[in-house]
């Protein structure tokens, strides 16, 4: 019913969030009574490219309070959406770009467009009375991702990474089962045997449910930490059906006065020849599945370096990438990554997203959704109903969750492509 999916209210509200600042919650409700509810935060390592989001300054919550941006939806947005279809995502998306008016969704904040963006989705498939992976991918929305779980994050263990948001961070992904369910025990299994070796070695725990980080000092270089996770691998009974993933986010680490990257994987300074050679070295010796972000954010020959190299894994582009489909055209036209990450709320609507995910099927990218940015749950429809075959880690959060309940609901219809889920 088309009366039915049109907008009645739009909502924003400032939450806190697990970011350790301050999100913005949308809250979209449409004439049946269809709600659609949305969070944009900003994640831990940024990308220089990502849109803009509108921040309050000043001394409350360290100048990340979102107040501003609430009220940029409450007072702009909401008034110029309301009466509009829900199910009709492009038309509201464009009215949004329009509202805002630049390119990096500065005036109104990347923070307040994203969060309305994907709670009219919500709310658009909530009207139709469908789930939100079917409203977005239809009879075809049928294939489970392939997950990872975090295991170690960590930036100062050579002295240096003070922008690096605790990068590099280390997953392990469980490609060799039948079922994502199975894989996400796998996760579970290999996570908790990492962390006792990791204890029994360093004396080391995770800490309120954070992730585990090795202080300076404790390792001299990263093949500590990846004999460490082989080892777990291996104890478990899982070789040649888990392998490590690793967001580098190296531009975190690169110093543009030296040319260099300083305390990356070891104290000594590298140069990207020297730090392409630790990735030739690392894959051949190691079971690494996915490399993330290996060079500066704005070397795209350097990452189709990389890509040429190193051309049995998957090489994935975020702060390459950032959700930006102008900045994938560029990679795609010089053969940076194989792989373009998404974070849905890093470009500022759902139709800019889709677009980019589009542009990346088309040229045989893969792509890796990630929850970093807020999406939460949503994250499982989004890589169900985007057919994307494989996850940003996910196994055993509130993703993890919605997508066992997304296999229940599929049943036989389900499929689970595991190591097939990733590049090349």
């Amino acid at each position: 019913m088309e009366g039915g999916s049109r907008i009645k209210s739009v909502f924003a509200r400032e939450i806190f969030s697990e970011r350790g600042h301050p999100g913005v919650e949308a809250i979209v409700r449409t004439e049946s009574g269809g709600t659609g509810i949305a969070v944009a935060t900003a994640g831990v390592s940024v990308g220089a490219h990502e849109v803009k989001f509108v921040y309050d300054g000043g001394t409350r919550y360290g100048g990340l309070g979102v107040l501003r941006a609430a009220s940029n939806v409450n007072n702009i947005i909401a008034p110029a959406l309301k009466g509009m279809d829900a199910t009709k995502q492009r038309e509201v998306d464009e009215t949004l770009i329009k509202l805002d008016g630049t390119p990096e969704k500065s005036r109104l904040g990347g923070n307040a467009t994203a969060s309305v963006s994907a709670a009219v989705l919500k709310a658009g498939a909530a009207s139709l009375g469908i789930p939100l992976y079917q409203h977005i991918g239809g009879v075809n929305a049928c294939i489970l991702p392939t997950p990872g779980v975090t295991c170690m994050v960590g930036s100062d263990r050579y002295g240096s990474g003070q922008r690096s948001g605790g990068k590099p961070s280390y997953a392990f992904m469980a490609y060799g089962f039948k079922s994502f369910s199975e894989a996400a025990h796998a996760c579970w299994h290999v996570e908790n045997t990492f962390e006792k070796l990791l204890h029994a070695k360093y004396h080391i725990s995770a800490v309120a449910l954070r992730y585990p980080t090795i202080p300076a000092g404790y390792v001299q270089h990263e093949r500590e930490i990846w004999d460490l996770m082989v080892e777990a691998i291996d104890k478990v009974g899982y070789k040649n059906r888990i392998g490590i993933q690793v967001d580098v986010a190296a531009g975190t680490y690169y110093e543009k006065d030296k040319d260099k990257f300083v305390g990356l994987f070891s104290k000594e300074d590298k140069t990207k020849e020297d730090l392409i050679q630790v990735y030739k070295d690392m894959v051949a010796s190691y079971p690494f599945v996915i490399l993330e972000d290996p060079l500066d954010e704005d070397d795209y020959e350097g990452h189709a370096l990389v890509t040429k190299e190193l051309s049995k894994i998957e090489v994935t582009g975020d702060d390459l990438f950032t959700t930006n489909i102008e900045r994938l055209r560029k990679g795609i036209e010089v053969g940076a990554c194989n792989t373009a990450l998404l974070k849905v709320n890093q470009i500022g609507t759902i139709s800019e997203a889709f677009d980019y995910v589009q542009l990346a099927y088309k040229h045989g990218y893969g792509v890796q959704p990630c929850s970093s940015r807020g999406e939460g749950a949503a994250l499982a429809d989004y890589c169900v109903g985007l057919n994307t075959g494989q996850v940003r880690e996910s196994a055993l959060d509130a993703v993890g969750n919605r997508l066992l309940e997304i296999e229940q609901e599929l049943g036989s219809r389900a499929r689970f492509l595991g190591k097939a889920g990733f590049k090349p």
